[in-house]
């Protein structure tokens, strides 16, 4: 079973409705950070067209 790409804007919509927001961005990547009781959360996303969905095992 093979699951399909998901787009920038998609993974930053979703990672916008957990709470996540963009703080920075150096080339192609974009950093989001997420404040919590225990820290902080960071994701950096590749703002390419399609993201792996075995990239985003990384993000998360």
């Amino acid at each position: 079973m093979s699951l399909k790409p998901l787009s920038y804007r998609e993974v930053k919509r979703k990672l916008e409705r957990f709470g996540f927001r963009k703080v920075s961005q150096k080339g192609s990547h974009v950093k989001f950070i997420k404040l919590t009781e225990f820290g902080t959360l960071t994701a950096i996303v590749p703002e390419h067209k399609e993201i792996a969905i075995v990239g985003l095992y990384e993000v998360f």
